[in-house]
This record gives structure tokens, sequence and C-alpha cells, in this order.
């Protein structure tokens, strides 16, 4: 029996996510954990994952909050 439309390609198996401890994330980005710790509180830091009680941070999402706190000068509002 012949399909009236062509099936859609297989999947393409992905790399797995990577996630790195808060200890991990402070090094990747050149800050102290304790730095990444209080953000992480009062906001303003990288997305993170609560897996437990245990925190992890995706490689991207550090990326893009590096990236989104990229400016020209210092009188620029990050």
């Amino acid at each position: 029996m012949r399909t009236p439309f062509p099936l859609p390609p297989a999947p393409v198996a992905s790399t797995p996510e990577e996630y790195l401890t808060r200890q991990d994330a402070a090094e990747y980005l050149k800050l102290s954990a304790s730095h990444l710790a209080k953000l992480a509180v009062t906001g303003g830091g990288p997305l993170m994952c609560r897996l437990g009680r245990a925190v992890r941070y995706r490689r991207r999402d550090l990326d893009a909050w590096a990236s989104a706190g990229a400016c020209r000068s210092t009188s620029e509002a990050a």
C-alpha cells in the first residue's frame, strides 16, 4: 500500500545537553562559585536547572547570559 505523501525523515540523533555544576560553571565563566550562588538568590544570573537539590547550568545558557552582558564601554548599560 502506498502512502499519498512521503514520510518525514527519521530524526537525527543529537548530542546530549551538557550540564555543569556551579563550580564548573563558575570556572567556565571565570567567576567565583559564591558569586553565581548570590546571583541565583538575587536574580540576574544565568538560567539554571534544579535537579532535586542540585543546581546545574547548561553551557548554552551560560554563553547566552555572558553574551547578553556584552557592551562596548563601561558607560553602557548591560
